[in-house]
Parts: C-alpha cells; structure tokens; sequence
C-alpha cells in the first residue's frame, strides 16, 4: 500500500468521521512540506521512494519476491505504527517500487519521526505466505538533512545479520532545474527547521495549477464528496523522467441526499395525481367504481414511497452504500459503492491533469429480483399489454361508451395537463403583475406586461383548441349520472359564460342552477369553442381598454377637444377644457382594469379546470386497465432511475468545477450538451442480463434530465448541495456554485439555460458467465445496447462539429484523429467479436477527447471496476504522459494491489480481496486479471 496511512475496516464509520482527517498544519509539518503547498490536502508533507539492492534469501537458489512495509512512530509515542507498503516486486534482488511512501498532513509526523521500513519475502502471493527478510531505521530528520534527501541503509535480519541494502529518496519539485534557468536555492534551514527546496516549476505554472480543484479543500467538492483515500507513485517516462501520480477516491453525501428528495418528489406527484382523480366529481357508478380501484393502487404505492423515505430519513450508516447491502429494500434508491475516482498526473513540466472517473454498482432492482427479467423486457410486456387491451376496446367499440384513444393521444393529454398547468400559472402571474403597473400609473410597465401576458393567454388558448380536448370533455360529460337525462332533455340553462361589453368594461354574468364548478352541462363541441372564445375574447378587451388608457396618457393636457370626445360620461364637466375628473383620479387605471383582468383570470380558470379534467379522465379511460402492472413497472424504473440520477449529479459538479475556466467546455456544455458514457462489464446471462436490462434503460431515462447553475445563497456545505425539481416527465437538478465560481461562467449559463445530458451506454461481459452466454445463451441484448449508443455517439459529434469549434476540445498526445476513433468503434460494434474490450477502451478515449463525463459499472463497482478503471489509469499514463511501455505491467498490477481501489474492497466486505477465483479469471481477458495474493473467495 502506497502513500497515507492504512485504514481498517470502516463499514459503520459515518461520511463525517472521514472527513474529519484535515488538520492544520503545526510549524513542525511546515518544515517537511513544500513551500506554497503546505496548505493543499492533497500534497503528501513527505513523499519518498524506496529500491533495494542485493537482497539475500536463505535459500540462495531462489530471488525474492519482496515488497517493502514502512512503519512509524513519533515520541512520546512508544510503538509503531503501520503506515504503507510498496507492491510485490517478483523475482529479483534488486527490485525497485512504483508505489511511493507518502505523508499527507493526517498523519501529524514531525522531524522527530522515526520510520522503520521492513523488508518482506512473499513465497506464495496466493497464501499470503511470507516472511521478514530485514529491517533498517531512520529518523525523518535524518533524510531530510542530507544533502541530496538520500539515505542509503542497510537491512538486517532479526539475526542482526545483512540480508542486503536498502536507498530511501525523499522526492523533492526539483527534478527538472538543471534544464531550466537556475533560480536561487532556497536555505536549507528556516528559523532553525530543515525544508525542502522549491521548485521553480511550482509558480511558473500557477495559472494552470489553479484549474485543479481538490477534492479535499474545494468549498464546492468537498460538500459534495468525503471520506477521500490517496496513494503515490513515482512511474518513469520514456525520455527519463518520472511522472507524479495521485491517485485518489471518495464517497459522496449525495448517495443519501439525492435519494431523499427523488423520493419526495415521487410522493408528491402521486398525491397530486390521486387528487387530480378525485376532483374529476361524480361519476357514474362503472366509472365510480373503475376510479376507487385506481385510487386503490395509487395509495398502495404511495404508502411504499412513505415508508421508503422514512427510512431514508432515519438512516445513519456511511455515507455509500456497501456492495452487500445491494439488495436491501429499505436503501434500494441508494445507488450501490457509488465513488469518484481520481488521478491526477503531475508531469516533468509541474503541470496538473485530471482523470475523474465515476464508479458505481449496476443501478438495478436487486431487491425486486430479475426473475422476471429487467426493465427492457418488462417493458415490453407492458406495451403488448396495452396493445392487446386497445384492439379489444376497438373490436367493441359499437357496444361501447367509451372512446378509443390511439397512443399518440396519451401522449397528448400528458402535455396538454403539463402546459396548461404551466400556462395558466404565469396567466395569473402577468395578470397580477398588470393590475400592479396599473395601480402604480407605469405606461411602460403596463405595455410590457400586457405584452407578455397576451402572449401567455394565446399560447393557452391555442393548447385548448383542440378536438382531442372537445372529444374528451364530451367523454367525461357521458360519464355523469346525469347523462341520460341531459341527453334526453338538453337544459337551455347549461352552465356558461356570457359576455357582454358595457363602455368598455367585461362582465362576467354566470347562467344555469348549479355552480360555477359544476359540471353537469351537455358539453358539444360548439359549447366548448365558446369558453375558449370567451378567453380570447377577454383578453381583447384588455388589450383595447390598455391602448385607450395609455392614449390619454400621452394626450396633452390642453387638448379638450379629443379629451371631450373621448369621455361620453361628463361632457358638463369639461367645458373649459382640463382633463376629467375621471382622467385625474390616481385610481382610474386600476379602477378601469380590475374588472377586466377578474373575467379574465376566472374564465381562463374554468377553461383550464375543464381541459385538464378532462386530460384526467382520458388518462383515467386509457390506464385503467393496466394500472396494477403499470405502477408495478414504474416503481421499478423510479428506482433504477434514481440510482443512475445519483451517479449523473456526482459527474456533473465534478466536471463542471474541473472546467471552471476551460471556456470550450462551457461553450460546448450550454450549446450541445453534456456527453455521459457509461462503461458497464455486466454478462447477457443470469441475473446479470436483467441488471443490464434494468441499468439501460435508467441510463437513456437520463435524457429527461436538465441542469441549472445558480449561485449559492450561502457558504456553508448545505448550501452548495443540489436540488431536484420536476416529475417523471422530466427533473431539472440545481447545482448552486459560490459566487466567484458562478461569475466565472459565461452569461448563457448565468442567465439559467438549461443544460441538457446526452448518456451512451456501451457493455462488454468479461467474465467467466460472459463465456457461458457467448457459447450457450444469447449476446444480442449487449449487441443491441452497443449499436444504439454508437449511433447516438456518432450523432453528438455531428452536432458538434455544426456549431463548436475543434479548438474547444482538449488536447491529447495520440495520433489517432476522432473520426478516426469513432470509425474504429464502429468496426468493432459491429465485429461481434467476444469479450471485444477494444470497445470500452476506444467508448472512453472518445468520451474524454469529447469532454465527456466516465462512468463505470460491474455488478458492484467493486471487482471487475477496479481492474477497469486501474487499466484505464495506466492506458492514459502510457499514451498521453509517456510512462516507459515497460513498467506498464508492474505499474498495472502495483495500482491493483496498493491502490485505493484495494481499499474499496476493504471498505464493503471488510476484507482486501476481490471477489475473483484462479478458474474465473482464466475466462478473463488478460489485462482484466489482478496480481496473486490480491484475490480470493469473498462475498461480494
């Protein structure tokens, strides 16, 4: 292990205990860190490497395979401390480690420190058989007053005897000055303290350096994620350099908050739904009784999403939730091991670059089971169901009351409910806003509002002109107890508006015995044209009442001869030819408005409250018979979606806050679009066929997501967390940045455009069940899942080339152009050739060179994730900083067996193995396979 000190167990430790592992530094720490950097959490206070040399076995036919353990201990302290440990270097007496020993400022060292390396002998990496070759000493302050930060020790055995030779160099930003112009060197003591000197290459590139947000000390991230675990390592570059690579990875808060308020909204829209039934009124008694099953079914998910809140409410475990509580029903919103994955590459140069990588179980219904298969499929079922239900009702269409509605018409009705519920909020709204510029004499003010609420007005108008909307209300109107007797006898009192205009001023006089609510009326086609009519009608006179007011405001005031003609009331008045009384009054435009703008806003009401009764009952007519496998298949999919929400928000902020001043990127955001590729290892066999299933269509439900950027009303964590608005016709999620990070964007994205998501999914099966279904079971659901998301992938680079420059993507160092890449990725969609991993490596460059966001998933984002996303690690490392093609292997199988992936596994089973045994992973491809010893029969 690698760099920060080794950490046990943690499954019940809460987000917050992780946290709190920030300390400031004591003036003992600052004369170990690197000056302008003793303030950064994600600096170590000391890094140093470690090689050894002529290493003895007491078998002296056999090298070693050896790995190196530091320990440490600080008076008064009077024991040691494991703090890290190096890979396995096999066969060799001279092994030099990848993995560097690294104190960050949690581990409170001073130069009184005394750190003992031992030197271990592994004869079997698979038993974890080992023994202790030989130990050397040295205090910190030893290392960091020499000269060169060199120590070069001998290793004894207990014995006392030499078992070889051991070289600690403390690393130091210096390792490029002799090319550089030479800079005065720091003294090598300050106040009396030993300290590291500088490197020039520290300020040179402070503009770049400011780009990268670290995940501890950001205001904004480290709201947002917690719990971070880093590693070291010193890798050598082709042309003889080192490259300095942080590796990092953290939970999130949002596992738990996005859930809770997802949920909440759930509630709130079926509530709303189960009232919206409710006040359709009364119904005959087929339909009184077909409505109460309906109700039935609603309040029986309703409950659910109650109890399910509550429990989220309650909950106060870790802030993930761990690989075996997957199938746990009372956190089964709460996406599975969700982390941020991170490395960060220093070059020789000094300069900073990111890789950020989301990792997160397959967001499925595991509590559900896949018995039945997953989402797609279920889906599916669905539809055939409904099919089957709409060619009975037209077979006995003749016998029947009811009307047939086509699915074009559902789909209809919910956007005529969604538009009028929009519309006549803001009728009411720029209504009021017109009765306030009034009262308050503003011509200009009374202009523009008109203007608007005119516009809003006809939009509504224009949605209810429809004869879905007339054949609907006459459907809801056939569905009274009434019926038969209003048909037999039509009521020349039907309930209606009539209009009539009075000098000028709309009255609104209602007819008929029943209410205004009522809806007892005969309701034609001709009838319904007049309510809409009435609306337009009303809104006329506004309009003609405004245009007469503001002429008499911009009349002169000697003018008494227009004002007299105007006026047909006080003609006596106005014989010496000042302006009325009625002109002079301060309330006159209020006066004159008021009743106008009522008739308005009561007949839009009535118009609404008819047109979406009767979207209500259309839906009610065409969901009734399918209502129980409906909110059975939508429970599921709210579930799976939320997971996958979860995931989406956590890429977002992160990207966002990496690009902050990367102005192609925002360009290309608020104008295409933000790319999300998920990268999934699921098999097409047993269960894990029905998580992908469910894991593809969460991922494409995606699509109905926007963001919006706001800036933050505060400063502390709580507020800088995102807020979910919306329904399942679509959410918007409110990322509030503070203020210095909200003026940093571009004026379309402060002025609230919404930033929409394009998500690809592409899947190849690795494992030993992968091999079953590729010989014996069904690979077309992955063939399917990879040609749509080609396509799609294909299409979001065609939008950007229509109106994005090349110059607002990143650069990278790989000869490969990107149509070329995406050329290639085709080839291979289409080659169906197993376990053909070219397509994941190929979906990620060009996610990357896109600006896209990576995310990767296997059952648990445990296992098979940590061998992706450590190869990824090592791919980038090779092909865009250079890391020497020969070490590609050691410092592959270094990652895996050191890296912070290792400590996920720790961190959900409580044990560092993954979950692999040797006659699996022989049906893995070759670079998916983790080092002996790493591995093992667990649960996962």
């Amino acid at each position: 292990m690698a760099g920060g000190r080794e950490r046990g167990a943690r499954l019940q430790r809460p987000w917050s205990v992780y946290r709190a592992n920030t300390f400031e530094l004591s003036n003992e720490m600052i004369g170990l860190a690197l000056a302008g950097n003793s303030q950064d959490p994600d600096e170590p206070v000391l890094e140093f490497s470690v090689a050894c040399t002529e290493l003895v076995t007491p078998a002296l036919d056999r090298k070693p395979n050896s790995f190196v353990a530091a320990s440490c201990t600080t008076p008064p302290q009077a024991f040691w401390t494991k703090h890290a440990q190096t890979e396995v270097i096999e066969g060799t007496s001279n092994p030099i480690f990848l993995s560097s020993i690294a104190f960050f400022q949690e581990s409170n060292i001073n130069q009184q420190t005394q750190v003992k390396l031992a030197v271990y002998d592994v004869k079997d990496r698979s038993q974890g058989t080992m023994y202790m070759l030989g130990s050397a000493l040295f205090p910190v302050k030893e290392l960091l007053q020499d000269k060169n930060h060199r120590l070069h020790l001998v290793l004894r055995s207990a014995e006392n005897e030499r078992v070889g030779n051991i070289n600690v160099v403390a690393w130091q930003m210096e390792e490029k000055r002799d090319q550089r112009t030479p800079v005065a060197r720091l003294p090598d003591t300050i106040n009396g303290r030993t300290v590291l000197p500088v490197d020039e290459s520290l300020t040179e590139s402070m503009g770049v350096r400011t780009k990268y947000a670290s995940l501890c000390k950001d205001t904004l991230l480290r709201s947002v994620f917690g719990g971070t675990m880093s590693r070291m390592y010193r890798f050598p570059t082709t042309d003889g350099n080192h490259l300095r690579v942080l590796e990092q990875m953290a939970e999130s808060v949002l596992s738990l908050n996005i859930p809770r308020q997802y949920v909440k909204l759930l509630l709130e829209e079926d509530a709303a739904r189960v009232c919206e039934l409710e006040e359709l009124g009364e119904l005959s008694p087929c339909w009184e009784n077909l409505r109460r099953q309906i109700v039935s079914q609603y309040q029986t998910i309703i409950l659910t999403y109650q109890e399910t809140l509550s429990d989220l409410n309650d909950y106060r475990g870790p802030s993930f939730k761990a690989s075996n509580l997957k199938a746990e029903r009372r956190l089964e919103f709460m996406p599975t091991n969700l982390h941020v994955q991170r490395m960060r590459v220093q070059d020789e140069l000094g300069f900073d670059h990111t890789y950020d990588v989301i990792t997160i179980g397959a967001p499925a219904a595991h509590c559900q089971g896949f018995k039945n298969n997953g989402l797609r499929k279920l889906i599916q079922k669905f539809e055939e169901a409904k099919k089957h239900v709409y060619e009975e009702e037209c077979s006995a269409l003749s016998s029947s009351q009811s009307i047939v509605y086509i699915p074009q018409d559902i789909v209809r009705a919910k956007e005529i409910i969604a538009h009028i519920n929009t519309l006549k909020t803001q009728v009411s709204y720029y209504a009021e806003r017109l009765s306030r510029a009034a009262k308050e004499r503003s011509a200009n003010g009374l202009e523009r509002t008109l203007a608007i609420l005119a516009d809003k007005t006809r939009q509504l108008v224009t949605v209810c002109d429809c004869k879905l909307l007339a054949s609907a209300i006459q459907a809801l109107n056939a569905a009274r107890p009434e019926y038969i007797a209003s048909k037999a006898s039509p009521s020349a009192d039907s309930e209606q508006v009539v209009l009539r205009n009075d000098q000028d001023t709309l009255l609104a006089k209602w007819s008929g015995r029943n209410s205004r609510s009522s809806l007892h009326a005969d309701w034609h086609e001709e009838e319904w044209e007049k309510v809409w009519l009435n609306v337009d009608k009303s809104l006329e006179c506004i309009i003609q009442r405004v245009d007469k007011l503001l002429q008499k405001e911009r009349r002169p005031s000697d003018s008494s001869q227009d004002s007299t003609q105007t006026d047909q009331q006080g003609s006596a008045s106005k014989k010496d030819g000042s302006p009325s009384t009625e002109e002079a009054y301060p309330g006159e435009w209020s006066e004159a408005l008021y009743p106008l703008l009522t008739t308005l806003t009561e007949c839009v009401a009535m118009m609404s409250d008819k047109a979406k009764k009767s979207m209500v009952f259309l839906l009610m007519q065409d969901g009734a018979p399918t209502i129980a496998m409906d909110l059975t298949l939508q429970y599921r999919r709210d579930v799976v979606f939320c997971q996958t929400l979860t995931a989406l928000i956590c890429g977002f902020i992160i990207k966002l806050r990496n690009c902050l001043r990367d102005d192609g990127f925002l360009r290309q955001l608020y104008t295409i679009g933000l790319l999300a590729q998920f990268e999934s290892l699921l098999s097409t066999y047993g269960e894990e066929l029905g998580m992908l299933e469910d894991m593809s269509v969460g991922i494409m439900d995606l699509r109905n997501v926007t963001f919006k950027v706001t800036q933050a009303t505060g400063s502390s964590a709580p507020d800088m967390l995102p807020v979910i608005t919306g329904n399942r016709d679509g959410f918007n999620v409110r990322i509030p940045l503070p203020g210095t990070m909200f003026d940093a964007l571009p004026r379309e994205i402060q002025n609230g455009m919404l930033l929409r998501v394009q998500p690809v999914l592409f899947n190849v099966g690795i494992n030993e069940q992968q091999t079953l279904a590729e010989k014996f079971g069904d690979t077309s659901l992955q063939e399917i899942i990879n040609l749509e998301s080609l396509a799609r992938l294909n299409s979001y680079y065609e939008q950007f080339k229509e109106v994005l420059p090349e110059d607002c993507l990143p650069r990278s160092r790989s000869q490969t152009c990107l149509p070329e890449l995406l050329r290639f990725l085709g080839q291979n969609v289409h080659a169906r050739k197993n376990k053909n991993v070219d397509i994941l490596w190929q979906a990620a460059e060009i996610c990357r060179r896109l600006n896209g966001v990576r995310f990767t998933s296997c059952k648990s984002a445990k296992d098979r994730t940590a061998m992706s996303v450590t190869l990824e690690q090592c791919l980038i490392l090779q092909h865009e900083h250079g890391m020497a093609p020969q070490v590609f292997t050691q410092a592959l199988d270094c990652m895996r067996s050191e890296g912070c992936r290792r400590e996920n596994t720790m961190k959900n089973i409580g044990s560092r193995k993954y979950a692999f045994n040797s006659l699996q992973l022989k049906a893995f491809p070759k670079h998916y396979r983790p080092p002996d010893g790493t591995f093992g029969k667990v649960e996962t």
